[in-house]
């Protein structure tokens, strides 16, 4: 008997990939997981400004999507009908703790903004003085995305940080493609009222989800999604 040959997951096209998550396939998991964790963490904080919220909508996206990808039917990338799901769940999230903050302020509780997550920077490297100042640039710049509404936040943050088409993302959040173009735009000059033209050189750094970040979220998903439970 002949033994099987190895895939090659890189070179599965989407719909072989979706085929493979419905079976519950790890490689398959991890490989999708990987691909989109960073694009799919920085929609879903340009939606609620806040880490630890973004990685659960992420979370729950994935889980939420994997358990429905039978209905994948390729018409958009694997990686938009994802972004569309976080986008929704980011959504619905936000529209809940507006709901609950209001119900806190009818019986007169204060609550207290949660302080900016200092994570949220990349790592710093080279000298101290160079890792200070591109610190400095990081914060300057996401707190200058962050005042965006959140139409433009999100659209600016899926185009010029993640390097998505306008095409892809007018399929991901549902709007035409000229409103993308137009939300970008005014993004852009918003931005360049607050910020010197050399900072934006600094965007491919912000609001970073690599690394440790991206392998726990990567192996979360793939314990609660493929490992067997006695129900099923």
């Amino acid at each position: 008997m002949s033994a099987q040959p190895q895939v090659d997951y890189e070179t599965l096209a989407d719909p072989d990939l979706a085929v493979r998550i419905a079976a519950r396939d790890p490689q398959a998991v991890r490989l999708v997981t990987r691909r989109n964790n960073q694009r799919l963490f920085r929609a879903a904080w340009s939606i609620l400004k806040n880490r630890s919220e973004a990685e659960d909508v992420v979370q729950a996206a994935y889980l939420k999507a994997f358990a429905a990808i039978d209905g994948f039917r390729g018409g958009a990338s694997l990686s938009t009908w994802l972004t569309r799901i976080t986008v929704n769940e980011a959504l619905e999230r936000r529209r809940t703790g507006l709901r609950q903050a209001a119900r806190l302020a009818e019986g007169s509780v204060v609550v207290m903004e949660e302080y900016r997550d200092k994570l949220m920077r990349g790592s710093m490297n080279g000298a101290p003085d160079t890792g200070l100042a591109r610190a400095q640039i990081r914060q300057i710049l996401e707190e200058a995305i962050a005042r965006l509404p959140r139409d433009f936040r999100l659209v600016f943050v899926l185009r010029e940080i993640e390097g998505v088409s306008v095409e892809e993302v007018a399929q991901a959040l549902g709007v035409p493609a000229a409103t993308v173009k137009t939300r970008h735009l005014r993004a852009r000059r918003r931005l360049q009222q607050d910020l010197d033209p050399e900072l934006r050189a600094a965007l491919d750094g912000t609001f970073p989800f690599a690394g440790a970040d991206c392998d726990a979220m990567t192996e979360r998903v793939v314990q609660q999604f493929c490992t067997p439970t006695p129900d099923k």
